[in-house]
């Protein structure tokens, strides 16, 4: 097996198909029933170097390309949904804006643990009043020649349990919309930043969704993340890069549901299971090739906005459709308490949710294809165009 840099995206899945088989998904009901990833299981993702992946070996990371991001995601997904949602979260909203935004002070204190999966990274955009639309949001900083103040609250959050470090966005102030969003690296521990609740979820259970309250709390000047200001477009440029990662999950989800469709259908001659055994196909078909082109496009450094949004619509609603087809399929046998089906069902059902409603994504699609979308995604020259 080559070095991590020089690894293709073939290898980096037949590496975490040998990951899941043997380690991962032996554990994934459990996971699923406790709602909680074990230490070991994270300590093993880094081990493999999948915490790294997309990170320059120069900063410690395992290189690959976009490609190779998705095809392990979907792997991971294939084995648990919620330990590929980590590791996405981690990789395309935490350690890649600090790799296309941060500071070469910010890249030695963050980036360097992030690609070695010494910490986990996590994303504080959402609030109770601002989900789709992130120029409404209400955590306010001030700013004077100490630093920041920020107060506040995030809802909806992955990861923030665990997380060594949160990419987190405030507005100076409402009033000036957009241009008042500016992003701040808020280390957990920090004074007047915690973890208000965990919230309980039908599917990807294991996976932390938070919410968090920052009551006055303190940073210095160096926790800016890129200019004051650009922090709707750092946001928006992450939240491209992260549907391609959620997307390749949803189709690790759909990938899974279809082996246990193709598996109860196997020795049966009941032609409405083939004929939605041979849809399924389809869907699943469709989906990656979706996946694997918006990962191109992002890779070649091409705008790839409507296609990160498509991929992420498709492989969706692709994975709901097959898992829904793959309980009724399975029967009374698969919708007990340990069943398969159901907790692929379950997690299925979270993905047209994340990263972006359904609709938030037609929206984006209909903006783009009317030329109603202003360019805001493109980040600063040494970093990929959105």
């Amino acid at each position: 097996m080559p070095v991590d840099g020089e690894r293709t995206a073939e290898e980096w899945r037949r590496h975490a198909r040998e990951f899941v088989d043997r380690d991962l998904h032996p554990i994934a009901a459990r996971i699923d029933r406790e709602d909680r990833i074990p230490e070991e299981a994270i300590r093993a993702l880094a081990r493999e170097r999948f915490l790294g992946l997309g990170i320059p070996p120069s900063w410690d990371g395992a290189g690959g390309d976009g490609r190779c991001v998705a095809a392990v995601l979907e792997e991971l997904a294939r084995g648990s949904a919620a330990v590929a949602v980590l590791v996405a979260v981690h990789l395309s909203v935490c350690a890649s804006p600090i790799l296309v935004w941060g500071s070469e002070a910010q890249q030695e204190r963050y980036l360097r643990p992030l690609a070695r999966g010494e910490r986990i990274g996590a994303f504080a955009l959402t609030e109770p009043g601002a989900g789709s639309d992130a120029g409404a949001l209400r955590t306010r900083y001030t700013a004077g020649p100490d630093g920041f103040v920020l107060a506040g609250s995030k809802m909806f959050i992955s990861n923030a349990v665990s997380a060594g470090i949160v990419v987190l966005f405030a507005t100076r102030d409402p009033a000036l919309g957009h241009a008042g969003i500016s992003a701040f690296l808020v280390p957990p521990g920090t004074g007047g930043f915690s973890v208000a609740q965990r919230l309980d979820k039908l599917g990807l259970r294991g996976s932390e969704t938070t919410e968090l309250v920052l009551e006055r709390v303190r940073l210095p000047p160096d926790a800016l993340l890129g200019p004051e200001g650009a922090g709707l477009r750092i946001a928006l440029t992450s939240l491209a890069g992260g549907r391609v990662g959620i997307a390749a999950c949803a189709l690790g989800v759909a990938h899974a549901a279809f082996e246990e469709m193709r598996a109860a259908v196997r020795d049966s001659d009941d032609p409405w299971k083939r004929h939605a055994l041979a849809r399924a196909y389809a869907e699943l078909a469709a989906a990656r090739s979706l996946v694997g082109e918006a990962a191109d496009r992002r890779d070649a450094g091409a705008p790839f906005v409507i296609e990160a949004s498509v991929a992420k619509l498709v492989a969706s609603r692709a994975a709901v459709s097959i898992a829904s087809a793959g309980v009724d399929v399975a029967g009374p046998a698969g919708v007990g308490g340990s069943a398969e089906p159901q907790r692929l069902l379950r997690d299925a059902r979270v993905f047209p949710l994340v990263e972006g409603t359904t609709e938030v994504q037609e929206l984006v699609i209909a903006r783009r294809l009317l030329g109603e979308e202003p360019a805001r995604e493109a980040g600063p020259s040494r970093g990929p165009d959105g």
